[in-house]
Order: structure tokens, then sequence, then C-alpha cells
């Protein structure tokens, strides 16, 4: 294999780490198992994290060369959120970033959370992207669901010649207009709109 055919295999297949000296205790992502989706990223320093509404970056002490075509994406630990209330800030590691990488971290808990050098405190996912040229049209197709969003397909909406024109989430309580339809979604798509009669639930 040519020099130029391995570099462009290694930009599109391998995860190139490059650790920070500035941080000794830096660790190399892991995956926790063959199937895992992501890699744990471990903490290169002690932070603590104070409770209630809490937040810090924690430093990994690594640099990370994501692959041509994918983004890294910066997702919490179930472990720290069931357990002790702890959260990531979303994180989004483009394929040309090449800084540090830091994780905000939240605490949601009542009592303040100690993270230790060495210590999970988030996954990093890979995704493939697409970026297609952005271009301005003047019309879009038209589709079932039109502009109904904010839960329109498991709640309420106000239904007109077959249109829904405005969508609220249910809350438990009956519509108070006879205009107001269920929508249910079935599988991929928009289900039946049933109207209701006389503000009873259907």
């Amino acid at each position: 294999m040519s020099t130029s055919t391995s570099t462009t295999a290694n930009l599109t297949t391998l995860l190139r780490i490059q650790r920070d000296p500035a941080f000794p205790s830096a660790q190399l992502p892991t995956r926790g198992s063959a199937a895992a989706a992501g890699y744990d990223l471990y903490a290169a320093a002690d932070v603590l994290l104070p409770a209630k509404n809490g937040r810090k970056v924690v430093p990994t002490g690594i640099k990370v060369a994501v692959p041509e075509g994918c983004y890294g994406r910066v997702a919490p630990r179930s472990g720290l959120a069931s357990k002790h209330g702890i959260d990531v800030g979303a994180g989004v590691i483009d394929a040309d970033y090449r800084g540090l990488l830091g994780v905000l971290l939240f605490n949601f808990g009542d009592a303040d959370f100690q993270i230790k050098a060495g210590d999970r405190i988030a996954q990093l996912v890979l995704e493939q992207i697409r970026t297609p040229d952005v271009v301005e049209v003047e019309d879009l197709e038209a589709t079932d669901r039109g502009a109904a969003g904010f839960g329109s397909t498991g709640g309420f909406g106000i239904v007109e010649d077959g249109k829904v024109i405005a969508a609220a989430t249910s809350n438990g309580a009956a519509p108070s207009s006879p205009k107001m339809r269920r929508i249910e979604e079935a599988g991929e798509g928009r289900g039946p709109l049933e109207t209701l009669d006389n503000g009873a639930s259907a």
C-alpha cells in the first residue's frame, strides 16, 4: 500500500488521539465491550462539581482527530446520571477541530460531587454526517404533516379541511373545542384523525 493510500485510510477509519503532556493523568478513550457504541472519556484532573445546578468543564487531556465524514458527539454516561444526577452538556467535535477536549458537566444532585482523575465522565460517539449545499427555494413540497409540530404527532390538534392548523400535546384533559381531534402516531407515519364529539376523549 502506498503512503498516500495509507494516509487516506487512516483519516477515514482511525480515531487518532494525542495526549497533552500537561495532563500526565490523561487516558486514551476505551470501549466497554465489542458492541459498545461509545468510547469512554476519562477525567485528567480532579474537579469538584457544586450541588444544585453546579457546572464545570472537566479536562480530558486529549486532542481528537475525528475520522472524515463523521463528527464526535459527547454523550452522558447513564450511571452518573441515574445515581448522582450528573449530566453532560451537548458537545459536537468537528473533524477539523484539534484543540483539547473538555467535557461540560452539570450536577443536578443535592450534594457536591467529586470527580477524580481517571474517572469515566462521558462517552464519545462517532456519527456519520452529510453536508449538502444550502439552496434557497420558493416553495417546499407538501407533506401530510405540514407545519404541525411541538408534539403534534401524539397529542391534540385543531383540524380544518383535513389540515392540522394548531396542535398541542395532550395533558390528559379533554379538549375544549369540538374541532379538536386526537392525532395518533401509527408506525412511521401519521395515523387517522378521529373527531371528538362534544369534547369527549377519543
